[in-house]
């Protein structure tokens, strides 16, 4: 079963709604117009449906996909708006490609700040081309560099997002999920603070799934899920233990080239347990692509955004004895909070460490 989790699934795009001066005419023009592209390419899911033309899978799927939007907004008490009630076919891949990047002896990643999205941990581009040579440019000042790609975003709520064909890859019960991981950005979104946006949408989407998939009678394909994500979380371990051991590393002062050669050793060692995990496991890894290209500091950084507060999440889900309602008053409540109180209460596991960050 495929997990959506093996790509940095969420750009958001308030970079084209209005871009600080600094962040460059020509991004401003390729998010714009990517955004003008994708809305451009909407069609209300319903006619979709009903257009002889439409192939009966995609028929199917997208029958599953309204109602489990039903169902987000009923009886997961998220946002009861147009998002997710169009269909837009792209014809590419993905959607967008992520641009992740760590200093050469960091494992926090750099973030790039805009004025509706805030500060984020990625930068997203509509032209694989484009965000490989923006990357380039990065590992030529010493950046360890990630290019990722993407198969949905948020505008959170500032447009109406429509699925997109990119994410018809997942199946039909990981296709809610996601949609449920989107919804929730726009339920709950704090500026600066991807950490914390993301694993909130996670921890959504995981119990929203579990909830749809147990009041369709969908069991099979619920332990299915749960079978994939505790198989998944086994990688999630191993990066996370290598980003703990590198940030001591680089915390220690030994000379940069016994650092570096350590650090060489630790991700290649890193790579060997994660080959070992692939055959214990008798399933594809869900990161044989980073793999084979080379694990770097980036690829630890970006699992950590999406992770390392879903454990705080949870923990406050059952506090609220599963009241998603209650859940989310919480989660508001603790959004107002410094950052520094957030990742007491939920990312206790997070580096204190200020990240890097550029206005563009």
């Amino acid at each position: 079963m495929l997990t959506p989790r093996t790509a940095l699934r969420v750009a958001l795009t308030g970079l084209a709604l209005g871009l600080l001066p600094g962040c460059g005419t020509l991004y401003v023009l390729q998010a714009a117009r990517g955004e003008e592209q994708l809305l451009h390419a909407r069609r209300p899911i319903e006619r979709v449906i009903t257009d002889p033309r439409t192939p009966a899978a995609l028929r199917a799927t997208l029958n599953d996909v309204s109602a489990a939007r039903e169902f987000a907004s009923r009886s997961l008490g998220l946002p009861d708006n147009r998002s997710y009630r169009t269909y837009a076919d792209i014809h590419r891949m993905y959607i967008v490609w992520n641009v992740v990047a760590t200093p050469e002896f960091s494992v926090r990643p750099r973030e790039w700040c805009f004025p509706v999205a805030g500060c984020v941990a990625y930068r997203g581009y509509f032209h694989e081309k484009s965000a490989r040579r923006f990357a380039a440019g990065l590992a030529a000042r010493h950046f360890d560099v990630l290019v990722d790609g993407v198969p949905a975003y948020s505008t959170l709520g500032r447009f109406a997002d429509p699925l997109v064909s990119t994410m018809l890859v997942y199946g039909q019960a990981e296709l809610a999920g996601i949609m449920f991981h989107e919804l929730a950005h726009q339920l709950i979104y704090v500026r600066n603070d991807s950490a914390f946006n993301e694993a909130f949408a996670t921890a959504v989407e995981d119990e929203g799934l579990a909830r749809w998939l147990a009041a369709n009678g969908r069991l099979a394909e619920l332990g299915a899920y749960q079978a994939a994500t505790a198989r998944y979380l086994q990688y999630v371990r191993l990066l996370r233990d290598a980003r703990e051991d590198l940030a001591r590393l680089y915390a220690s002062g030994v000379e940069r080239e016994q650092m570096r050669a350590r650090k060489r050793a630790r991700l290649d060692a890193l790579a060997d347990a994660m080959r070992e995990l692939e055959q214990r496991q008798h399933a594809p890894s869900p990161y044989r692509d980073w793999l084979e290209s080379g694990l770097n500091n980036a690829h630890l950084a970006s699992v950590a955004t999406y992770y390392d507060c879903v454990p705080g999440f949870e923990r406050m889900l059952r506090e609220a004895n599963g009241d998603l309602p209650a859940f989310y008053a919480r989660v508001r409540e603790l959004a107002r909070r410094p950052q520094a109180e957030r990742d007491a209460l939920v990312c206790r596991d997070a580096s204190s460490a200020p990240p890097s960050r550029d206005s563009g």
